[in-house]
């Protein structure tokens, strides 16, 4: 019995490992071919050669991005949409799950039912232009930012690591002690809190950074407008012309130069996010198993 029973855990074994490993290669071959194409010959990548591993080494397409005043701009101006709303949707968040996680606050229940109803049911995408729009904030970075302030998802998760990841024991010895609850929160449920926060931090910082049909809808002003709609405009409108020498090269040499752009704008607008990810492995798979399962 027990040879049958190591007998079944080996055989499950080794197809769990082999499901794991098409799964990772599904998964890495279109990062692997895209970084691939943005370095190769754009004639390779064009008839097939270059299928995996990069051919004739070039940085044709990176020379024709960082020469774009546009693309550099918004580039900068998806960096500060994405520290400045990742900051306020941490603060919120925080301020609003805290509170609805302590047992002694009169109507979190109900508190916490209003916010949830607004996950099913919201006045929709006119509205919410209308009210962006008579406060103001139509081409600011505020029309970004405000209306995406909070996610009710994000305060759910957050809540129910405060309720389970945070002794209630610990809250009310501070409590005793004179600590008022902004100071509890800073001095000593914050630092305790630091895999939520970092797992809260990839969710936001990732949504601002990919963000681009708020742009669409509340901006105009084309110094304002982040990467991902110029992107938006190359990739998907095929609009390069101001990217090529089109007229000084032939209708072939201009889809080369395209294709070599298409795939370098690819990897340096996702680039910080590969390189953001890392500093915050460690504390992801905690944050969200305590903050989702537990409760």
């Amino acid at each position: 019995m027990k040879e049958l029973r190591s007998h079944n855990i080996g055989w499950f074994g080794l197809a769990n490992g082999i499901m794991l490993v098409c799964i990772c290669a599904v998964t890495l071959y279109p990062l692997l071919f895209v970084l691939s194409a943005s370095i190769s010959r754009p004639e390779d990548v064009l008839s097939g050669e270059m299928w995996l591993w990069p051919t004739d080494f070039s940085l044709a397409g990176y020379v024709r991005v960082f020469d774009n005043s546009e693309l550099l701009q918004g580039y900068s101006n998806t960096i500060v949409y994405t520290l400045v709303g990742t900051a306020v949707n941490l603060v919120m968040t925080v301020m609003a799950a805290y509170p609805l996680s302590q047992p002694n606050v009169y109507g979190r229940n109900a508190m916490m039912g209003f916010i949830v109803f607004t996950m099913f049911f919201s006045g929709g995408l006119i509205p919410t232009y209308m009210i962006v729009r008579d406060l103001g904030m139509t081409n600011t970075m505020w029309a970004l930012i405000i209306p995406s302030a909070v996610s009710v998802y994000n305060i759910l998760v957050m809540r129910t690591f405060f309720q389970s990841g945070i002794p209630q024991e610990m809250i009310e010895a501070a409590s005793i002690d004179g600590s008022s609850d902004f100071r509890t929160l800073l001095r000593i449920v914050l630092p305790l809190s630091m895999p939520i926060i970092a797992v809260m931090v990839l969710f936001y910082a990732v949504g601002h950074w990919n963000a681009y049909f708020s742009a669409l809808i509340y901006l105009t002003d084309r110094d304002l407008y982040p990467l991902q709609l110029f992107m938006r405009e190359i990739l998907i409108q095929g609009q390069m012309e101001d990217m090529v020498n089109a007229a000084d090269s032939s209708h072939a040499q201009t889809i080369m130069e395209e294709e070599a752009v298409k795939y370098a704008i690819i990897v340096v607008a996702n680039l910080p996010i590969f390189l953001l990810y890392p500093f915050l492995q460690k504390y992801f798979v905690k944050g969200v198993m305590i903050g989702a399962l537990k409760g």
